[in-house]
């Protein structure tokens, strides 16, 4: 299988959602992985530089590709169980590519107006790539969710506005929590620096929401 995590939003945690995501694989479902990094910060291959210095953390594979990655992409993923690939907040070359092959597109947004309006745009280009992708998945995903009870109307606004363009919304979220920066600084991930805690029940119910879902279930883009 692979996901794609990416969007045209910066911050919103798409490296650190695709982080947890392949610790979550190789962990939990023992399987070989690789991440792809298409963004040119290296938010995650600065992350597995510091995870395979520390001898205490199973080393995770991970490339550097940009442009046009495609038949990269369609090779690589012959020889692995789950192939993540991390690109960054932006439409580009690489988005589109990763688009056109992958089984399952992950969009992060944070429940404020800024990245809310990027969903328009997020719902047309998943539309131009499902023309050449029929098999493709997408679902976003609410994260960096403020904890107030008082702030619960925003989640479930901003779900809205993204189901209202007729494109899956995750029912599993993410909330602002510091053990997220933490890990990653690490090159560690909630699920091993926590495991009991509730940022790792968080990433484990959105990898569990992905896995089952079935192509019936995705939404017939307008």
């Amino acid at each position: 299988m692979m996901i794609l995590v990416g969007g045209e939003k910066g911050g919103s945690g798409k490296s650190c959602l695709a982080q947890n995501l392949a610790v979550y694989f190789a962990k939990h479902k023992n399987a070989i992985v690789l991440m792809v990094d298409c963004d040119p910060q290296r938010t995650t291959s600065d992350w597995i530089q510091a995870r395979n210095s520390d001898p205490t953390l199973p080393a995770i594979n991970c490339i550097q590709l940009y442009g046009k990655i495609r038949n990269d992409l369609l090779s690589l993923n012959q020889h692995y169980d789950y192939v993540i690939v991390d690109c960054g907040g932006q439409d580009n070359l690489a988005l589109r590519a990763a688009m056109s092959v992958a089984d399952h597109v992950v969009i992060p947004l944070r429940p404020k107006r800024r990245d809310l309006k990027t969903v328009p745009h997020m719902e047309d280009m998943l539309s131009t790539c499902k023309m050449v992708n029929p098999k493709m998945l997408a679902s976003f995903v609410v994260t960096q969710c403020p904890a107030l009870p008082t702030q619960a109307n925003r989640i479930l606004e901003a779900k809205e506005v993204c189901s209202s363009y007729g494109i899956n919304v995750l029912d599993s979220v993410t909330y602002s929590r510091n053990v997220y920066d933490d890990s990653e600084e690490s090159g560690s991930s909630v699920l091993e620096n926590e495991p009991d805690g509730k940022a790792a029940a968080e990433m484990i119910a959105i990898a569990e929401e992905l896995l089952a879902m079935k192509p019936d279930d995705s939404h017939e883009f307008n």
